[in-house]
């Protein structure tokens, strides 16, 4: 029985990493469109996302089929500053999906975001695995951010954020925190695995500092070496590999 069960299930898949490799979002937000009853599954509405989906079943996501995608891509991008690190906008502000139109011809989506005042580098991609990983707190993925602030920030200050402040939501554990090299004392880098909504700008905020500039300069092992503010470019086969054996 349990055999003939595990066969079963062999046979079919979460709806959730259906939608995700289907290029729609990484597996968490595709969560949060199957809960939001945006996924269809044979015209019926699934509010699961550990539903099955069995060979010959026909997924649609607001109400246009969707297919599983062969060919995995791989972009990075230097976000300028004004974007939103959205696939749209209710309010037609310009995201980075607008950059990347009619260049890329599969359906990519950002992993992760910076809000829409912070520049640097963000991975765009459609395997839905990889952006899991990569998003997943569990893998530790290194960001470096360089944030300039309205004031210089003091040694003690330094010390408490390496330490570790209790913000709002919780502890924001830094790995690393330090001034940049050869710039004024109101330069600092910051060297995290968290990914919490603006925890970079909220550990400065919660001490007494505005950030007027941030800027992430790595992200798993990706720099912007070579990339202008504003442009992307495929990841290489180094690169990808590189990548997916960091986590």
């Amino acid at each position: 029985m349990k055999d003939q069960e595990k066969s079963s299930e062999d046979s079919t898949m979460r709806l959730n990493k259906y939608v995700a490799h289907c290029g729609i979002a990484a597996r968490r937000k595709c969560d949060e469109f199957i809960k939001g009853g945006l996924v269809k599954v044979n015209d019926v509405v699934i509010l699961e996302p550990g539903h099955r989906v069995a060979e010959g079943d026909q997924v649609y996501y607001k109400g246009k089929l969707i297919k599983p995608v062969l060919n995995l891509v791989y972009y990075l991008m230097n976000k300028p500053k004004n974007v939103i690190t959205t696939l749209d906008d209710e309010r037609g502000r310009k995201t980075v999906m607008d950059i990347v139109s009619n260049k890329v011809t599969e359906r990519i989506y950002p992993v992760g975001r910076l809000d829409r005042n912070t520049t640097g580098l963000l991975l765009l991609t459609n395997d839905g695995d990889l952006a899991k990983k990569l998003t997943h707190p569990s893998h530790k993925v290194k960001k470096i951010y360089h944030a300039e602030l309205n004031k210089d920030v003091s040694l003690e200050h330094i010390k408490q954020i390496a330490e570790g402040l209790t913000l709002e939501d919780g502890l924001a554990p830094v790995d690393k925190v330090s001034y940049v090299n050869n710039k004024p004392k109101n330069h600092v880098g910051m060297e995290i695995h968290i990914g919490r909504n603006r925890i970079v700008r909220r550990i400065f905020e919660s001490l007494g500092y505005q950030v007027e500039r941030l800027d992430r300069v790595y992200f798993g092992g990706l720099t912007k070496k070579d990339l202008p503010r504003g442009w992307f470019r495929p990841l290489d086969e180094k690169e990808i590999i590189m990548l997916k054996h960091f986590i």
